[in-house]
């Protein structure tokens, strides 16, 4: 298969590994994206976002273990660590790939809005997941998204979709309390898919670490291949 540039990017997918050379680091992985400052790496090293929102809600528990999985089984390159990044700062714009997750209702303010909306559409990519599949936070993440993009709707993604076959060829969501009914929902903004949610849980709380529990809601049993995918996807595409 032969290289493609893009943005800056020279990127060979040559199944089952994706190879990566990154002449301009993680700034230069969408066009028109603002040049990364502080925690972008000049050696192409990829920076994710663990956002804090509403009035004090964080992601903690959304696991990391699949940015150290993406290096091992692929050559994208990434801090092996999330950085918490508060989604009404402009920080958020150093890093091209964040997760957003939680239990209970929340409501952002007007500027996390705008900058969430700035932040997909000037070429982030976020992955949301409703923490142990809390009803609650999943209302209330359907009706940000609906404030914060009243004309464009998320819509399920079929198994086919090019999300589920980069690094790995993922043919079933596995849940850990029924069968058959897990999938994920994009967001597609300008031809483009900028966001990826679950509402039954991509968190891998297992390996969260300490004050994280799934207790008695459903998760996602692969998510450490579905993030591994997700993140190789939000770089490729």
């Amino acid at each position: 298969m032969k290289p493609r540039l893009l943005y800056g990017l020279l990127i060979v997918l040559a199944p089952p590994a994706i190879i990566l050379a990154v002449p301009g680091g993680p700034a230069d992985l969408r066009s028109g994206f603002p040049a990364a400052a502080g925690p972008a790496d000049p050696q192409g090293v990829v920076q994710c976002a663990n956002l804090i929102y509403a009035q004090s809600k964080s992601s903690v528990c959304f696991s990391d273990e699949f940015l150290a999985q993406v290096q091992k089984d692929s050559n994208i390159r990434t801090n092996r660590r999330f950085c918490p990044v508060k989604l009404d700062s402009q920080e958020i714009y150093q890093y091209p790939f964040a997760v957003m997750s939680g239990d209970g209702a929340f409501m952002l303010s007007p500027t996390q809005r705008a900058n969430l909306r700035s932040y997909l559409t000037r070429g982030g990519f976020l992955v949301a997941s409703s923490g142990c599949s809390s009803p609650a936070w999943d209302a209330s993440f359907r009706a940000e998204i609906k404030r914060s993009f009243p004309d464009v709707a998320l819509q399920k993604l079929p198994m086919t979709h090019p999300v589920f076959h980069t690094v790995y060829d993922i043919r079933e969501l596995k849940i850990t309390h029924r069968q058959g009914n897990a999938y994920l929902e994009g967001l597609e903004i300008d031809g483009r898919i900028v966001l990826i949610y679950s509402h039954e849980g991509l968190n891998d709380t297992s390996n969260a670490g300490p004050g994280c529990c799934c207790c008695g809601g459903n998760e996602i049993i692969n998510a450490r291949m579905v993030n591994v995918n997700l993140l190789s996807y939000a770089l490729t595409h």
